[in-house]
């Protein structure tokens, strides 16, 4: 899941931190995902992430 939204993340030239206060999520949440010591995230979390990078949530899987 990290590799699709790093890879939105430089398509749309913004950071990880910008992401989550857009979002609305735990900075921390998407630091421990990035570093595979979370492995995924509840659907409303990841709905916020859709949603704030303008894209489906079908982007993730």
């Amino acid at each position: 899941m990290w590799e699709s939204i790093e890879r939105l993340l430089k398509d749309q030239k913004i950071t990880a931190y910008a992401l989550a206060k857009k979002a609305d999520v735990n900075y921390q949440m998407l630091a421990e995902l990035k570093s595979g010591k979370k492995k995924d995230l509840k659907f409303a979390n990841v709905c916020k992430l859709a949603d704030a990078l303008g894209v489906s949530t079908e982007e993730f899987r």
